[in-house]
């Protein structure tokens, strides 16, 4: 929480400014960027607030062309315990065309300055949708109203100017693993990270093996010379074992999926679209991914489109599961049960099951191939340990943020 938003104590530790980065600037009132950072950085020469020091410092950072607003400590009216914001008035300050005005700059609280100032309906969503955005990744609002002043001193209504982003990090390298800015936060168990890396090994297994049986590219064959050996006996013993395991596996998730007591281990995590949130969030998360928004919303265990992912792929699963059942029960076919299993073949034919087999494994990869740059790119962009977590179970999130599907971090 910026010291704007606080209540009166004793002064601020100027080193704390350090620990204090700034974020993108939000305008809804018409101003600039730069001209929304300028009324921010409006503060008493010497002043000892961090967020004073911290905008000032950004202002002539990012514009040196801005001139930092010079007030007269007199004209400073900081926050109260009963008022969350500070007031603060700025005189002479340059506006467009070169001439100059009296200003009344408000700072703090979102609700506080929101309710103290006017603005439209439709600039009072943005502001609020923007700053909501921005508490999921941990940065808080310190937003920004205005008013002007007459000549005879009268103040008037202030209206919303936007606000600028402010959030603590661990000290000059922004370490992301520093429990200072950053805390772990459990999500996958070891059954669920068991579960999945036998499902990668078991896909491969099957996936090599399965792709020989459909074309075996090396090794003897019926028409070279002398014995042929067992080969592909010993390819297809390896691919029906193989297979029974996904299926144990498979079983083994849809139990813990409805009987887990683990909330990221039932079935509602990946059930897509289950609130009008997730179907909103839909469209960030894809602007995100492809790169046409800085941040996505956070989400600590599937975000909207990984839900939809995951449930595609299960499906994916299931079938590839009854499908490769259906084309092993050919072989069986003194038993009424495995008669009923392969009744699909007989009605598709064997040759177009064994295509339908193979394109369902062509679909399992291309889903891992963009999973695995998915999970790379998102542990590079938010660096919070999403790769890591499949072996040691847990994420890094940055203190104070708001993920959608998880109360407060730190």
């Amino acid at each position: 929480m910026t010291t704007a938003e606080q209540a009166p104590g004793p002064a601020a530790d100027p080193g704390d400014a350090s620990r204090l980065e700034v974020g993108d600037v939000v305008s809804v009132g018409g101003l600039s960027h730069r001209r929304v950072l300028a009324l921010a950085a409006a503060a008493a020469p010497g002043s000892d607030d961090p967020v004073d020091q911290l905008m000032i410092a950004a202002l002539r950072e990012d514009h040196p062309t801005i001139p930092v607003p010079t007030v007269d400590p007199a004209d400073v009216d900081p926050a109260r315990a009963d008022r969350r914001y500070s007031l603060v008035r700025v005189r002479q300050l340059q506006v467009t065309g070169g001439s100059t005005r009296d200003i009344v700059v408000m700072r703090g609280d979102l609700d506080a300055v929101m309710g103290a100032s006017r603005a439209s309906r439709e600039n009072r969503s943005l502001l609020r949708k923007n700053a909501r955005h921005g508490l999921e990744h941990g940065w808080r609002a310190l937003v920004i109203a205005a008013a002007p002043v007459a000549e005879d001193g009268t103040v008037g209504d202030f209206v919303l100017q936007g606000f600028v982003k402010l959030r603590h990090f661990s000290g000059e390298e922004h370490d992301a693993t520093s429990e200072d800015s950053y805390t772990r936060v459990d999500v996958w168990s070891a059954s669920l990270r068991a579960q999945h890396w036998l499902n990668v090994s078991l896909i491969v297994v099957l996936s090599l093996t399965g792709y020989y049986i459909m074309d075996p590219f090396f090794g003897p064959t019926p028409g070279s010379a002398g014995r042929t050996g067992y080969l592909m006996g010993y390819v297809r013993f390896i691919h029906f074992v193989a297979g029974f395991a996904w299926l144990l596996v498979g079983a083994t998730r849809i139990v813990s999926a409805f009987t887990s007591p683990d909330r990221y281990l039932r079935w509602p995590t990946l059930w897509p679209l289950k609130s009008k949130k997730d179907v909103r969030n839909l469209g960030r998360v894809v602007k995100h991914y492809v790169f046409l928004r800085d941040e996505g919303p956070l989400y600590v265990a599937h975000n909207p489109l990984q839900q939809l992912a995951y449930s595609s792929i299960y499906v994916v699963g299931v079938l590839q599961m009854l499908v490769g059942l259906s084309l092993y029960a050919l072989y069986k076919q003194s038993s009424p049960f495995w008669q009923v299993v392969a009744t699909p073949v007989q009605w598709i034919g064997i040759g177009p099951m064994r295509l339908v087999h193979t394109m369902l494994m062509f679909a399992l990869w291309s889903f891992a191939i963009g999973h695995i740059y998915l999970a790379v790119r998102a542990d590079s962009l938010d660096r919070h340990g999403g790769v890591s977590s499949m072996i040691n179970g847990g994420v890094w999130l940055r203190r104070g943020s708001k993920p959608v599907d998880s109360p407060k971090v730190g």
